[in-house]
């Protein structure tokens, strides 16, 4: 649910080093100028920048409770008011907050691209807030929910009640989106990987890329000859795999390779 060393060998590939990003930069935007097919798989790392916080790691508490324990089935089951409390802070946090120049930056490039696709792995909605319109959003929304009883699913913004019902049929509704312990929606997948393996281009930005299924997209489209570019803040388990690796924060990065044709 969602979070210079030097590339070496191969031809085109780049040394990650300060001193020739602009040369990068202006490489990935060529490239991107002249492809029909761009698939764009987007980490935490693109709404950090935008203020969404994280939880993992030590710092992801609420109210005492470990943030990664209340995102499970089973905590649902066990206890669905506390974690619809849980999730309702977590709209309050997000509601506020605005998609940032990396985000639109994206909008443009679809606008530029005859077929581009947006894989997502993160729930705050903020891509679509942008302008991005064909999104796959591996994880689910945080502002969709879902009945548990007719299986509706159905877009709402609001904070909600503490145990909210389905207008519909009055069964419990819950968040709309992937918890840890449950599969990801397989339309979704395979949708992701078909894309994925007719790109011309792959761009992974603000992920390390290597939990699956994100870690098998770049190895696929790889395989299948396309160019994979990252943007990320730190050098990735994968940096060395891909064509181009351009470190630094994506809301700085993309707008110079998107928004300058």
């Amino acid at each position: 649910m969602a979070e210079g060393s030097s590339v070496s060998g191969g031809t085109g590939r780049i040394a990650v080093t300060a001193s020739d990003d602009v040369m990068k930069v202006d490489l990935v935007r060529d490239r991107l100028s002249r492809a029909q097919r761009i698939v764009v798989l987007t980490g935490a790392g693109i709404s950090a920048e935008s203020g969404v916080p994280t939880f993992r790691g030590e710092g992801g508490l609420w109210r005492q409770h470990r943030a990664l324990d209340l995102a499970t089935p089973q905590a649902f089951a066990r206890d669905p008011r506390l974690v619809w409390e849980f999730y309702n802070w977590r709209r309050e946090v997000l509601g506020p907050l605005e998609p940032n120049p990396g985000h639109n930056a994206l909008v443009k490039l679809e606008q530029r691209v005859p077929q581009f696709t947006l894989i997502t792995q993160n729930i705050d909605g903020l891509h679509a807030r942008a302008g991005s319109r064909n999104i796959l959003e591996l994880h689910g929304n945080i502002w969709h929910v879902r009945c548990l009883g007719c299986g509706k699913v159905a877009e709402d913004h609001s904070v909600l009640p503490p145990m909210p019902r389905c207008p519909g049929c009055g069964a419990l509704l819950r968040p709309h989106v992937v918890w840890f312990g449950e599969s990801l929606d397989p339309s979704i997948l395979s949708t992701a990987f078909e894309a994925v393996q007719h790109a011309e281009i792959v761009m992974v930005i603000g992920t390390s890329g290597t939990v699956e299924p994100a870690a098998s997209m770049g190895m696929v489209a790889k395989r299948k000859g396309a160019c994979l570019v990252e943007i990320n803040l730190e050098p990735t388990p994968f940096t060395t795999l891909y064509d181009t690796s351009i470190l630094g924060k994506s809301g700085e990065i993309l707008p110079m390779i998107c928004e300058s044709w």
